[in-house]
């Protein structure tokens, strides 16, 4: 395609004037050159001039089996062939009842009743309205607060923002926001100043044969630091159980933190103390449902005996393989049947959606699902995670990528964060955008990743074909042996 076939310029033309970007810095979008994607096919992407890009972000993480999956597209041309969409306000639709059958038979413990909606941080807000009002219903109207985790993120409508806030994201909507207490997560990165480390951490000893010991992998720290976040949780509900609805965990991974991860248990001690204390356990398994950390859910890794669930659970993303929006908030029927009871008592949850339970999205899902079993996609997951976790061990030589202060994995997700020095961990200044433009230094390789911070972010597709992750694994070890100047 020549220059003048592109229709690009004029496209990012209209762009500029008519699209505000999620996210997005729009002055300096506007100054640099625009990528516009205009089709899809498998792991890649390709703009309107022809190039072809790997999905590195899983398109937002939520693309699960790749672009233009054949029994996906088929799917949903069979539906709509039936009808596109159809309320679920006093009416119900087979691909919403078929859906919610499949969700409460996969999801772990006794998850069985599912509300529908629209993305994550509908999800959150549909948990939180179910916890206030499960309590109100059996007559515990005090409890009515909730514990979150720092730097966790449930998405940016009101009550997502005020479980998951963020300075730089909601301080200018702090009036909007209601108070949450926030205690500690484990991050062995970024400990909390009155955190006291062992005197046996290894995080900070430094070889040059590859056996250096990243600080979100030196057990004795981070299983100090567990505790004590946990002592932190216990010390909060000890005193204000009797007013606190729920917990609220982002399990095994905190991923718009920077990919943040939980030692092994810490999901199971932190259900143990909800039950202990008498409050709920909300799971927002968004970005680490289906497949992403290796299980098809991430509270399923620890599972045992005393932990089988959550007590609400709020999916999207994957949901639909990465096709269409949709959402899902799945509890237990004690739950649910607290919100039932004659007219004249008020129980009903009056919440809900336009496009809740879309038909068109719900026949996505159903054609994703099976595509898991089909294709043995965990056991090809849990192949690719192996793959990364060893192609990434070079990042340890302190020679080679002295840059590289910290590599975290839970199955398919991973941070790579990034620091002036490996010695000091001295941040880079963040008006030099280094991890961003690092990304942008990518793009003409054939590579698309997005950083959070001076995090990069890698997030293959669960079903990419493993000489394509070795391909993108390539560019990301490359472009972090050179100096990081731009």
């Amino acid at each position: 395609m020549t220059a003048s076939d592109s229709a690009t310029p004029s496209l990012a033309d209209l762009d500029h004037r008519h699209v505000w970007h999620p996210f997005t810095p729009m002055l300096q979008w506007r100054q640099q050159p625009q990528l516009v994607i205009d089709r899809a096919h498998g792991p890649y992407l390709f703009d309107t001039d022809g190039r072809r890009y790997i999905d590195g972000v899983s398109s937002l993480w939520c693309n699960v089996h790749g672009h233009r999956v054949p029994q996906i597209d088929q799917a949903i041309r069979d539906q709509l062939d039936h009808v596109a969409h159809t309320t679920l306000l006093g009416l119900a639709s087979p691909p919403s009842i078929q859906l919610a059958a499949t969700l409460a038979r996969i999801t772990p413990g006794d998850l069985n009743k599912v509300f529908y909606s629209d993305a994550g941080a509908t999800a959150v807000e549909v948990a939180l309205k179910m916890a206030v009002g499960y309590w109100h219903h059996c007559g515990q109207p005090r409890k009515n607060k909730f514990v979150a985790f720092q730097g966790a993120y449930h998405g940016d409508t009101t009550g997502s923002m005020s479980i998951g806030y963020c300075d730089l994201f909601h301080r200018l909507f702090g009036p909007m926001i209601f108070p949450v207490h926030f205690v500690p997560a484990p991050d062995a990165s970024h400990p909390p100043t009155s955190f006291t480390p062992p005197p046996t951490q290894t995080s900070t000893t430094t070889t040059h044969n590859h056996s250096y010991t990243w600080p979100s992998e030196d057990i004795a720290l981070t299983d100090a630091l567990a505790q004590y976040c946990l002592d932190q949780l216990e010390d909060h509900l000890r005193q204000h159980a009797h007013e606190t609805a729920a917990v609220v965990i982002e399990p095994v991974m905190q991923g718009a933190a920077g990919m943040i991860c939980q030692p092994p248990g810490f999901v199971r001690r932190v259900a143990q103390l909800a039950r202990q204390y008498d409050v709920l356990l909300i799971a927002d398994e968004v970005a680490v449902g289906f497949g992403r950390t290796g299980k098809m859910f991430a509270c399923q890794h620890d599972q045992d005996d005393t932990f089988q669930s959550p007590d609400i659970m709020c999916l999207a993303k994957g949901i639909t393989g990465g096709y269409l929006p949709l959402a899902a908030t799945i509890t237990t029927d004690r739950i649910e049947q607290a919100f039932c009871g004659t007219i004249d008592q008020r129980r009903t949850l009056y919440h809900g959606h336009t496009y809740t339970g879309n038909a068109l999205a719900c026949a996505a899902a159903l054609a994703s699902l099976d595509l898991f079993d089909t294709n043995h996609l965990l056991d090809h997951i849990d192949r690719s995670a192996a793959i990364i976790a060893d192609r990434l061990n070079a990042l340890r030589d302190p020679d080679r990528y002295p840059y590289v202060v910290d590599v975290r994995q839970r199955g398919l997700m991973v941070g790579i964060e990034l620091a002036q020095d490996r010695q000091s961990r001295q941040p880079f200044d963040p008006a030099a955008r280094t991890a961003a433009n690092l990304c942008l230094a990518m793009r003409p390789k054939g590579l698309i990743i997005r950083p959070l911070g001076d995090v990069l972010i890698l997030m293959p597709i669960p079903a990419m074909p493993q000489d394509v992750l070795n391909t993108m694994l390539d560019t990301v070890i490359d472009a972090l042996s050179g100096p990081l100047t731009f």
